[in-house]
């Protein structure tokens, strides 16, 4: 039978894996939109103008699914983890306050231009509201990643009374485990947003539907993946760096290392038991993980054995959710060299193999997110702030009944909300397409020509 606790962290980890893929969604496609949107304006191209229609529509569903998650979210931090808020609230409240001040309020403020704004508004005008609310949602992440890494890394605080004040805010917001952090979730975002760029192309090509749109969102979103992962995979390192210095133990979890040792092999597979405090089988690469986590061959690695058990995360599911967040981003990269040698040969868009893999790869990104969030949470665990307040201290004092009951009725209600209403009308807007965008005309007065047939 589950404890209250217990129920309490599923719930929480539920929430927070559906809420993460819209922000990240929205995180993405608004960055797309002001990339397409500039690009619309530079060359006058109606294609780039069918794309923003388009993709504002999906991004206007997945905006409103975000708001409506993040306020389950916000409310559970008062019905399930009391003792948490108690605690930390005069840390962590502020930060999300001047996320609401500063960003969010950019984004409501002019998001209702860019999404109603065409035709009512200058090309220019609409523009500068694109870009408010691309930094906007730019500006939200940083906050939510400053109050996560503070829970992850703790700074700038003293204890008066069992309550955690902040004595010295910039050390809080410029946290030096924020920023790789912040840089890492926001390429994931767009990452995660061109694949399913990639994928909703792919299924036009395949469909010989929209063909010119979908070719121009395809060859864009494949240039933009390649730009970015080697990028992520070196930002990715330096998180790895700053989790290794500053979480020893979350680095042994990864790495599947029990006892601390130099020279630690990179275990390919294993089955870390916590029970047993070893592993129970395990094929590896010698030094792989000492390299890779101090970038030294005879570098150091802490074993999980150096702290107490009850102190010691759940090895197998940080272990890995890790690698399948690197397997992903291995296939992504693949997938990246492939698709950028095939558009170099002018031979992307006839082959149907290509096209019928692009397809399927639209979840790849959110998946990499949700199992890099659950690696960073529960390689954090027993702590709800890393060394200083136990999650067992930090739940409320509520029946498992009650908390069973809210589990039960939010699996629901998110069931009917995003299963059926979001997945819904995203399906329905993916089908009817960039067809019915009939005001591509009044913006041709910006370079002074009429449409030309195929450009709807």
């Amino acid at each position: 039978m589950f404890t209250a606790l217990e129920l309490s962290r599923i719930q929480f980890a539920f929430t927070v894996s559906f809420h993460i893929i819209f922000p990240a969604f929205s995180i993405g496609l608004a960055m797309f939109l002001t990339v397409m949107e500039g690009l619309w304006l530079y060359t006058k191209n109606p294609l780039y103008y069918q794309a923003i229609r388009f993709w504002t529509k999906v991004f206007a569903l997945t905006f409103g699914m975000g708001v409506v998650s993040g306020i389950v979210m916000e409310f559970q931090l008062g019905t399930n983890w009391a003792g948490f808020t108690k605690q930390i609230g005069s840390v962590l409240g502020p930060l999300f306050v001047y996320e609401v001040l500063s960003a969010f309020f950019i984004e409501a403020g002019f998001i209702g231009i860019m999404l109603f704004g065409w035709n009512k508004v200058g090309p220019k005008l609409h523009y500068l509201a694109t870009i408010l609310v691309t930094i906007g949602t730019t500006i939200s992440a940083y906050w939510i990643m400053s109050a996560n890494s503070w829970m992850q890394h703790p700074v700038g605080y003293q204890i008066i009374d069992g309550k955690f004040i902040t004595t010295d805010w910039l050390a809080v917001v410029f946290n030096p485990y924020t920023l790789p952090r912040f840089i890492h979730m926001l390429l994931a975002a767009y990452l995660a947003t061109s694949f399913v760029i990639i994928s909703v192309s792919a299924y036009y090509l395949l469909n010989n539907q929209f063909v010119d749109f979908a070719k121009k969102c395809l060859s864009s979103a494949i240039i933009v993946v390649m730009i970015i992962i080697p990028i992520q995979i070196y930002i990715g390192d330096e998180s790895g760096i700053k989790v290794h210095e500053a979480q020893p133990i979350k680095t042994a979890a990864i790495e599947g290392i029990w006892d601390t040792q130099k020279g630690a092999p990179l275990l390919i597979v294993a089955w870390p038991s916590n029970a047993e405090q070893r592993n129970l089988f395990e094929v590896g690469i010698p030094y792989g993980a000492a390299l890779i986590n101090t970038h030294k061959l005879d570098g150091e690695l802490q074993g999980l054995k150096s702290v107490p058990q009850e102190d010691q995360p759940e090895a197998w599911i940080v272990f890995y959710a890790f690698r399948i967040m690197v397997g992903i981003g291995l296939l992504m990269f693949t997938y990246a060299i492939v698709a950028i040698w095939l558009l170099l040969r002018g031979k992307l868009f006839q082959s149907r193999l290509m096209l019928q893999a692009s397809k399927y790869m639209a979840p790849t990104g959110f998946i990499a997110i949700i199992t890099g969030w659950f690696t960073a949470e529960v390689g954090r665990q027993p702590w709800a702030v890393y060394g200083l307040i136990r999650v067992n201290d930090a739940v409320s004092n509520v029946s498992m009944h009650d908390v069973l009951v809210s589990l039960a009725l939010i699996i629901i209600v998110y069931g009917i909300i995003f299963g059926v209403f979001y997945f819904h009308f995203l399906n329905k807007a993916i089908k009817k397409g960039p067809a019915d965008f009939d005001s591509v005309e009044p913006f041709y007065f910006l370079r002074g020509a009429q449409p030309q047939e195929g450009d709807k």
